[in-house]
Parts: C-alpha cells; structure tokens; sequence
C-alpha cells in the first residue's frame, strides 16, 4: 500500500514496524498465552503505557538476542507492568542482523568484570570468517556462555531504565498545564488532542 503524502516519517515508520493488534491475534505462538494481550489497555498510546513499552522492548530486545522469541516476550514482560505492546515490539527492532555482533561484542568485556574470561576479538574473528555453528558451539562451550549473559543482562537493563526514566520525564514535561500533545495517526484518533485529555486514559 502506498503512503499517503500527508503522513509523516513516524506515522510510516509506527505502520511498518509495529504490528497491529489483528496481526498479533492470527500469530499462533501468542495465540498459546490467550488473549489478555487483545485487552485495548495494552494498545493505548498513554504517558504511562509508553514509558513501559519502551523498556520493555529494549529490555527484551537487547537480552534475548534470538528472533521470533523477543516479540512474544516483549508482550509477556508488558502484560503485568501494562506496557504498550506494539511500542515494545517496535523496539526490539532495534536489534537486527547489523547490530547484534556489536551487541555480542560489547556484552563480553562487561560479562567479565564478573570473573568471566571470555575472549571478544574471537567473536570478531569467528565472525568475519563466517565460522560453522560448531565453532561457535565450542567457544560458548567456554567461559564465553556466562560472560555474554551477564553482560547482555546489564546491557539490556542500562539502557532499559534510562530510557523509561527518560520518555517518562519528557511525557510528564508535555503533561503540564497548556502544553499541547500531539500523537501519530496510526496511534490513536483523534491524533491531537489536549492534555488534560490524555490524563483521563
């Protein structure tokens, strides 16, 4: 389908990357947790919900590094904080093929101030090589498996907390009195519409 000339790059990016509540409800692994995930509180553009989404996307993200798994445990870690789940599903976006090696690289050196002894430049060298899955198999045989946990642990919830305590200040900014919000079309209609309003969802 064709963009339509009046929308914005974040409305086509929302269309494109989040999923929409529909998609959601004919996947058959989310089918396997029930349909609380359905409930409209969890799809609501909220300064609360928003917040939550986003942390919980790059928490998940970020710590489990395996497809098809970080969207379905975005939705499980949003349902009983009541984030918003296409927020944390759009989130774990960023974490894609071009990211992940540097992920995995800078989770080593942080997994081992643990005590770990894991070797990064062999992540980079196996790499670039495009080693066999026995390789990698051998070296997360090593002290490599608990390094890049931890380290990916601490990763996903440094940049999970910030980023929460961040777009929660901002939406707490845009809550006062006379400041105007303004939301994306495939978010919520009507897309602009006063605070105090927002306050009331």
């Amino acid at each position: 389908m064709a963009d339509s000339p009046g929308k914005s790059w974040l409305d086509r990016w929302v269309a494109n990357n989040m999923p929409s509540r529909e998609q959601m409800a004919e996947s058959r692994w989310i089918r396997l947790f029930g349909l609380r995930m359905l409930n409209s509180e969890y799809w609501r553009f909220t300064r609360r919900s928003v917040p939550r989404g986003v942390a919980m996307g790059l928490f998940v993200g970020i710590f489990f590094l395996i497809p098809g798994v970080q969207i379905v445990g975005a939705i499980l870690f949003c349902l009983p904080v009541r984030g918003n789940i296409p927020i944390a599903a759009g989130m774990t976006f960023l974490t894609n093929p071009l990211t992940t090696p540097f992920l995995i690289i800078a989770s080593i050196p942080v997994g081992n101030l643990f005590g770990f002894h894991a070797d990064a430049a062999a992540v980079s060298g196996m790499y670039d090589r495009s080693a066999p899955i026995g390789e990698w198999l051998a070296w997360l045989a090593s002290d490599a498996a608990p390094a890049l946990v931890s380290g990916l642990f601490i990763i996903a919830v440094a940049s999970a907390g910030p980023s929460r305590w961040s777009i929660d200040t901002v939406t707490t900014w845009y809550s006062l009195p006379g400041v105007k919000v303004t939301f994306c079309r495939p978010c919520m209609r009507p897309f602009s519409m006063n605070v105090h309003s927002v306050g009331q969802l």
